[in-house]
């Protein structure tokens, strides 16, 4: 496996483990629509949370979360509505970004909350 998807695994399991000790309800993991992923779902309450995860072991070019650009909100909005319809669920929908640096031992997080809304196009 390349070094980039060991990375992004690794991320993602950090991810997951950081939302359950925050007291979120881990719904689904790598959730496929068609092309689509969503990396993590979540419940938090009465909300669905939609969380895209990003994760480096450097910031130098950028800060992990600016990957997150229109094309990949796009994605991630389409993967959720697919997801919301085929599970029926009635919740409250909610886009987050957690970014996650790797360097040294202890990784750095940065959950974004609402970290970008659906918009109407």
């Amino acid at each position: 496996m390349a070094a980039h998807n060991e990375t992004g695994m690794r991320g993602e399991e950090i991810a997951a483990h950081y939302l359950q000790k925050k007291g979120y309800q881990i719904l689904d993991k790598n959730w496929r629509f068609y092309r689509n992923e969503i990396d993590i779902v979540a419940r938090d309450g009465n909300i669905l949370v939609v969380a895209e995860v990003k994760t480096r072991s450097s910031d130098k070019m950028m800060p992990p979360e600016m990957a997150v650009d229109a094309t990949k909100r796009k994605a991630i909005i389409r993967s959720a509505n697919a997801y919301v319809n085929y599970k029926a669920s009635t919740l409250e929908v909610r886009f987050d970004i957690i970014s996650i640096l790797l360097r040294g031992n202890q990784p750095e997080i940065n959950h974004i909350i609402n970290a970008f809304y659906p918009t109407l196009r």
